[in-house]
């Protein structure tokens, strides 16, 4: 699975057209991407998967292969509301969730403020705890209009930029590409732009107070050499949440699935086991 990952089913979310699919069989288990990313981030990780679960794997409303369009409401408020709704189009109950950055966010919300019940969740790097947003996502936010019709050539520099970033290795082609490429042309960098003009800390404040209250099992996982959200913040979630474990994965940045797919992976299958 790599450039060639297509998600060949569809749902209508009342949020816009959800792209996803089902590899599998056996207990249900969701992984979840976060922002700029799509499920392409799990392309490496369904296999290894698939022979023990039915893995769901989806895009985010506005993200990857689901529907892009103009006026389009992306925020964590959205995703929380969509992801309850496709639990519901699925017809599964207490899932598994494996989510990455807003992944982890949209999965907290969904628990907390939907009332959906998981049977562990297993977040990297997840967005949850103040203050988050970086300065380049505060002016984009200011001055949306402006990037949105930015000359291609310079969109395709920032999102290589931007991209890189998020790694502690230097991205493959192969990877590079494969995350850039929603968001090209006018639909997607519109789209692209339109999500992060949408990020707001409120979706993570309001539910942050909650986090003492969680009674399912929760195994954090950081990059330690995560530049977009350091590691001391996942250390204090850790301690926010009541018996959840936390492992840091050296030589990894915010995109661990990248940086140390075999670590992360031996990792996860740890957590899916109760270690």
């Amino acid at each position: 699975m790599s450039m060639d990952w297509n998600l060949t089913q569809t749902f209508e979310s009342g949020h816009g057209q959800i792209a996803y699919d089902v590899h599998g069989s056996g207990l249900p288990l969701l992984m979840i991407h976060g922002t700029p990313f799509s499920s392409f981030v799990w392309r490496a990780f369904v296999p290894h998967f698939a022979d023990d679960f039915t893995v769901f794997v989806y895009d985010l409303v506005g993200y990857g292969q689901s529907e892009m369009r103009d006026g389009q409401d992306v925020s964590l408020g959205t995703q929380s509301k969509a992801l309850a709704a496709l639990l519901d189009h699925w017809q599964i109950e207490a899932p598994t969730i494996i989510a990455h950055d807003f992944g982890g966010a949209t999965t907290l919300r969904t628990h907390i403020l939907e009332k959906r019940h998981f049977e562990r969740m297993i977040l990297i790097d997840p967005v949850a705890i103040a203050p988050w947003g970086s300065p380049f996502v505060q002016h984009v936010r200011q001055h949306t209009a402006a990037f949105e019709d930015m000359p291609d050539y310079i969109h395709d520099g920032i999102l290589n930029a931007y991209l890189q970033d998020a790694a502690h290795n230097s991205l493959s082609d192969e990877a590079r590409e494969g995350y850039k490429a929603p968001w090209t042309g006018p639909t997607g960098q519109a789209a692209f732009y339109r999500q992060i003009a949408q990020m707001d800390q409120k979706y993570t404040d309001e539910i942050e107070p909650h986090y003492g209250d969680i009674q399912v099992p929760v195994h954090i996982l950081w990059g330690r050499d995560d530049r977009w959200i350091p590691v001391e913040r996942g250390r204090k979630l850790h301690a926010m949440i009541p018996g959840s474990t936390f492992y840091e994965i050296p030589q990894a940045g915010h995109l661990v699935q990248e940086d140390q797919p075999d670590r992360l992976l031996e990792r996860l299958k740890a957590a899916l086991s109760g270690a």
